[in-house]
């Protein structure tokens, strides 16, 4: 199989692909749907992209049902620390959150499913590829938690001004 896979817990999966390198490089898979479906991993229906420098937080960004998503985020270049938000209402696990660094050195991909919000530190600048599944983007359904939840490792962090005004997590619509 050319991916190992990590349950963290609440349903969030660390992807860890094989490297097959030669005198050239190297080669590996980024998804495949066989492999993933076993681990309950729906396939892709959108890819972003964003570049961030150093210190930027994207997030913690979700969008509600019918239009929920899961991700699967991978760093292709730079290094970043990956969060997923519990906003599970009636999860145990509700609030709590699961930190994993993703790098350019490491290939790891991370799966957060529909119910968690996302988010990022770029720890030195970098480009972030998110997999979408489930349903592509859908602005009436995307909320926000307040990036305050999370204990960023870099202090000073830059924001956009929409990612400024997100509530916190007492204040947003979560999932029941």
């Amino acid at each position: 199989m050319p991916f190992e896979f990590e349950d963290l817990g609440m349903g969030i999966i660390l992807i860890k692909p094989k490297r097959f390198p030669d005198r050239r490089g190297f080669f590996t898979e980024l998804f495949k749907q066989s492999d993933f479906m076993k681990y309950g991993i729906p396939s892709v229906v959108q890819a972003n992209m964003s570049f961030s420098r150093r210190g930027v937080v994207r997030g913690l960004h979700y969008q509600l049902p019918p239009k929920e998503q899961g991700k699967i985020v991978f760093v292709p270049k730079g290094r970043i620390v990956d969060v997923a938000l519990d906003i599970r209402k009636s999860s145990p696990t509700f609030g709590k959150y699961v930190k994993v660094e993703l790098s350019e050195e490491n290939h790891y991909m991370l799966w957060i499913p529909p119910g968690f919000a996302h988010g990022f530190q770029a720890l030195e600048d970098s480009l972030v590829i998110y997999f979408v599944t489930h349903n592509e983007y859908s602005p009436q359904h995307e909320r926000c938690v307040n990036y305050s939840h999370v204990d960023w490792p870099i202090k000073e962090v830059t924001l956009s001004d929409k990612d400024l005004q997100c509530p916190p997590l007492d204040k947003v619509e979560v999932f029941s």
